[in-house]
């Protein structure tokens, strides 16, 4: 039986973020005003009822953070601000690129990704709060979800990183970039043989998933003049700069719209082969396709084939499925793609907001109050 503590039912509530990073400890009573900014500026969801109500939920005794260090800052300095606002309870820092399981047992807190080798052995674990957006990888262990605990995430944190990205790679596509960088490559200075560019403004992009990262590549591409029209699971509401929203399943008829695609879907077993050959056809023909949301989403023959047959002017992917790609994998001499290595969320900004708020969330966690970004496990997100 599924003993996971869902989370479903627990109503949220909007609130919103920032972007500074506050590097002196306040007391433990007392909300970082870094961190309230961020909450504002991001919408980050807050839990409608405090957590001290919580079956799960009691004053933690051991509390383990990953560190590593290129979040920056000293391992003390870490190591103080955590403490101080933990209450009674053991901070233990642990290596995240090593992390020896036996010195974190007994641990009922844990902040870090979420390692399912390491959260089947913290059998007192009440709480993590994971610094990665998606979980799927740790929720689809069998084992892991057998354990009761509550679980919050990097929600929203990573958006404005992860939207600069996928506007970069639209920009690359537009501007025949990736095949500028390749004639330099060969010292060849050659204007023929690519496709004319046009502007962006004027054009619409379809936003898969108008969550925190599909709202604020949303944003980003409505600056630039562009239309945009998303999907997204729970409603067609959307803010006034997403001119149409439609639920998930009217993803096939938006296409058709679309000069652009950005794939910012989590992925759940709904999401898994969703974009595929019946999508691509869908769309209208020389799209171009983003994803930076989950390899897994897009049957990749289906996307190699439309590249190949030229449905697809060209795709940036951020992710892909498999995960890491083989050097002989037939994605890497498809037409005009652009792969990078899952790295749109690798940005300093991007860590700073993370770290805010896993300390935030600390806090509120020991003092009962509502949880920022809690996870809805039987969702997946």
């Amino acid at each position: 039986m599924n003993k996971t503590t869902s989370m479903s039912g627990w109503s949220t509530t909007l609130v919103s973020i920032g972007l500074y990073f506050a590097a002196a400890a306040v007391p433990a009573q007392e909300a970082d005003p870094a961190a309230l900014e961020i909450i504002e500026s991001l919408s980050l969801r807050e839990s409608a009822e405090p957590i001290r109500n919580h079956q799960r939920w009691a004053e933690p005794r051991k509390v383990v953070v990953a560190y590593w260090e290129a979040l920056g800052g000293s391992k003390e300095q870490f190591l103080s601000e955590m403490q101080a606002v933990a209450g009674d309870a053991e901070v233990v820092l642990f290596d995240l690129s090593d992390p020896d399981v036996e010195s974190i047992k007994g641990a009922d807190v844990y902040i870090s990704y979420c390692s399912p080798r390491v959260v089947k052995n913290l059998q007192n674990l009440r709480w993590i709060h994971s610094y990665g957006v998606g979980v799927d990888r740790c929720l689809s262990d069998s084992d892991v979800r057998e354990l009761d605990f509550i679980m919050s995430n990097n929600q929203r944190l990573s958006a404005p990183s992860i939207a600069e990205f996928a506007l970069g790679m639209a920009l690359m596509l537009n501007n025949n970039m990736a095949n500028y960088q390749k004639a330099q490559d060969q010292k060849s200075w050659t204007r023929s043989g690519l496709r004319m560019t046009s502007d962006l403004s004027g054009k619409t992009m379809l936003v898969l998933g108008l969550g925190g990262i599909g709202t604020e590549t949303a944003r980003r591409a409505s600056a630039f003049g562009m239309r945009v029209i998303a999907t997204r699971n729970s409603s067609r509401k959307g803010p006034a700069f997403v001119a149409k929203v439609g639920l998930s399943d009217e993803m096939y008829e938006l296409a058709g719209e679309a000069d652009f695609v950005v794939n910012a879907l989590p992925l759940t077993p709904t999401t898994n082969g969703l974009v595929d050959r019946k999508f691509f056809d869908a769309l209208k023909p020389g799209a171009y396709y983003v994803n930076v949301g989950r390899g897994k989403t897009t049957v990749t023959g289906d996307l190699i084939a439309a590249l190949n047959t030229g449905t697809l002017a060209g795709a940036g992917l951020d992710v892909t499925d498999p995960e890491p790609l083989p050097s002989d994998h037939p994605l890497w001499a498809a037409k005009n793609v652009v792969i990078t290595p899952h790295i749109a969320a690798n940005s300093s900004d991007s860590d700073r907001r993370m770290l805010v708020i896993a300390r935030e969330n600390l806090r509120r966690y020991v003092q009962g109050e509502r949880l920022l970004s809690v996870v809805d496990v039987e969702r997946g997100y």
